[in-house]
């Protein structure tokens, strides 16, 4: 398990990525609008930090051969990825914009996501646990991506993203059907 991002709504998206990029290094990798089905919008950008992970990897994992040139072994590495960072704004009357007039119309962190290896495994273990509640029953999917939100936490008040990927990115359709699913949450 990895801390896979950190996603803001907040008035404004790109301010925002401007002090993710001048004070941390993050660059806009990806921007996109989300259209509802009111008509209301959020904006996104999906900004990935400055340190890459090598090309040789997959996912964040890689097998790399360690000793001396006499007997090298076989050893496998977890490497640290820092976390993308996820930023939207949208207008009064949208998802994203009355949740940021709600926060003092600063906005601020809306969840926090963590990739583990089967949400649905997970998902199971949370509520047997009586960690969390779900948003949805089932996990969002695009090809080689799930996803699922928390409720806000009852130990942390916190809204939590399970995720598994096989790629790197965002899928619109999984956003826009998160972003749907906290609609009613204050």
């Amino acid at each position: 398990m990895r801390l896979d991002h950190i996603a803001y709504r907040v008035k404004d998206r790109h301010e925002t990525a401007n002090f993710f990029g001048s004070c941390l290094g993050y660059k806009i990798g990806t921007e996109f609008q989300i259209e509802f089905d009111d008509g209301s919008t959020a904006d996104c950008l999906a900004l990935v930090p400055p340190e890459g992970r090598h090309p040789d990897t997959s996912m964040w994992e890689y097998n790399a051969l360690m000793g001396t040139s006499g007997a090298p072994g076989t050893v496998r590495a977890n490497f640290h990825a820092p976390p993308e960072i996820f930023v939207s704004d949208g207008a009064k009357g949208s998802i994203v914009g009355d949740w940021v007039i709600e926060k003092n119309g600063i906005g601020g962190v809306h969840h926090i996501a963590y990739q583990v290896d089967n949400v649905e495994k997970m998902m199971s273990e949370w509520k047997e646990r009586g960690y969390a509640e779900f948003l949805s029953d089932e996990p969002m999917q695009c090809p080689g991506l799930k996803q699922v939100f928390t409720k806000p936490s009852k130990l942390t008040g916190v809204i939590y993203e399970l995720i598994s990927r096989t790629g790197k990115g965002f899928c619109e359709d999984n956003v826009k059907g998160l972003m749907e699913s906290t609609k009613e949450l204050s």
